[in-house]
């Protein structure tokens, strides 16, 4: 085992990340005992290398921005981390340490960093967003980079082979704090996105609302969120059918009414939704959603709810991108999702960090620059200075808080007086009848 922290190294700061090492060296060492859950009982040799360092050495290695396992053992042996000893380690030995531990001690830290970051982000939580939800969330997936081939078995294959993608990344993104709530590992990177969306969703309280794009869009889908007491807001698939019940509003290019989708007896939704459609300029919007009173969610909010659906790809931009997830430093599953758990680990640290920010500066969100934020906090964590107090006090300033240039939603505002109210037992569930279209094979795990 290492020696403990100093106390005075791991609670000098008092903001989400004061020094993100910092920051880091607190968390994991909350979690000493269960990161050393594995290590060697009984006859042998005692391991040279705490796993407590391990996985430490490899979120520096993330945030640093270093690109493979060499990198990690260079910091273990030669240059040191933090307060820690040089250990005498071979990279063969960090390599066969790494393919042994798998990914239980890292996704343990995982869930602590994002428990920790929750409670102390919240008074930063982004305000006014569909106040009626216990929470807002995107759903999405992502294919991941092709690995290199360095082992025997991928080198014949060719550079399209679906063998060489090492699997798809499902997450659930919390809108309103900026962070991941869960992320799976997918391992066909070829499987239909509604093969797993249900199980994504199981550990949500009632209430929640579910920001997808059309891969998810499926007439079993919206039934299942309502069943289990989730909101949801989704386009409308283009061509699908469906049959008017009521109308709130309509005057030119504008609707909002309850309609049910799927006209014909083939496949039809059990529960009515409320679409919505506009125009702006030459584009034609429309929703659904259902949150079937238009009080509760006018259609200018439907609206700026949906593009707030784009932050989950920012999130995977910033993973896959910013984090350097693109760059995988090996072809072997288990390194490939142990490197996955560590990029989301920095990555939940940045963007709480940026919320932070962005509280404090009293600007929105995106007007902090997250690019430039990955870049200049390990800067100025190694100099010492506070990073959340640079960005505030100077941010302005050096081009780090900058107007956003986020698409802003426009929509028409409906004045609640002239929305017509629905009528007494107008009947809003009816019969389902579901096509049963083939969503691929379930080959997934928890991450």
């Amino acid at each position: 085992m290492g020696p403990t922290a100093p106390a005075q190294i791991v609670s000098q700061h008092e903001s989400v990340v004061g020094d993100i090492e910092a920051f880091l060296q607190q968390a994991i060492t909350d979690l000493q005992p269960d990161l050393e859950e594995s290590r060697r009982l009984g006859r042998g040799r005692p391991r040279i290398l705490p796993s407590l360092c391990l996985w430490a050495g490899m979120l520096v290695c993330v945030l640093r921005g270093f690109s493979n396992q060499t990198a990690l053992w260079r910091l273990l042996s030669h240059t040191g981390l933090w307060f820690y000893p040089r250990f005498p380690v071979t990279d063969e030995a960090i390599y066969k340490r790494l393919a042994k531990e798998g990914t239980a001690p890292v996704e343990r830290l995982f869930a602590h960093i994002t428990q920790v970051l929750a409670s102390r982000l919240t008074p930063y939580a982004i305000p006014r967003l569909a106040p009626f939800a216990t929470s807002v969330l995107a759903l999405d997936q992502t294919t991941l980079d092709k690995v290199a081939r360095t082992l025997p078995h991928l080198r014949p294959l060719p550079d399209d082979a679906a063998a060489l993608l090492p699997g798809k990344l499902a997450g659930l993104f919390d809108i309103r704090l900026q962070q991941w709530r869960q992320v799976r590992y997918i391992e066909n990177p070829l499987q239909n996105e509604k093969a797993d969306a249900r199980d994504m969703l199981q550990s949500l309280d009632p209430g929640a609302l579910i920001l997808c794009d059309l891969g998810y869009f499926g007439f079993a889908w919206f039934d299942y969120l309502t069943d289990a007491g989730h909101y949801y807001v989704s386009r409308l698939r283009a061509k699908t059918s469906f049959q008017c019940l009521h109308t709130f509003y309509q005057e030119g290019d504008c609707f909002d009414g309850l309609v049910f989708l799927g006209a014909y007896r083939a496949d039809r939704a059990q529960y009515a939704v409320r679409l919505v459609r506009f125009q702006v300029g030459t584009t034609t919007f429309s929703y659904i959603t259902n949150v079937l009173d238009p009080s509760l969610l006018p259609i200018v909010d439907i609206a700026r709810l949906y593009t707030y659906r784009w932050d989950i790809e920012l999130a995977f931009k910033l993973i896959k991108r910013e984090l350097g997830l693109h760059l995988l430093w090996s072809a072997k599953p288990v390194v490939i999702q142990q490197q996955l758990w560590a990029v989301l680990i920095i990555s939940q640290v940045l963007q709480g960090l940026r919320l932070e920010i962005a509280g404090r500066a009293a600007v929105d969100v995106y007007d902090v620059s997250l690019p430039l934020l990955v870049q200049w906090v390990p800067q100025l964590a190694y100099t010492g200075a506070d990073p959340v107090a640079f960005f505030v006090e100077r941010g302005r300033s050096a081009g780090f808080i900058r107007p956003s240039r986020r698409t802003r939603a426009q929509a028409p505002t409906i004045p609640p007086s002239i929305i017509a109210p629905i009528p007494d037992g107008l009947v809003l569930s009816r019969a389902p009848r579901y096509a049963n279209r083939n969503c691929g094979p379930r080959a997934s795990k928890s991450i």
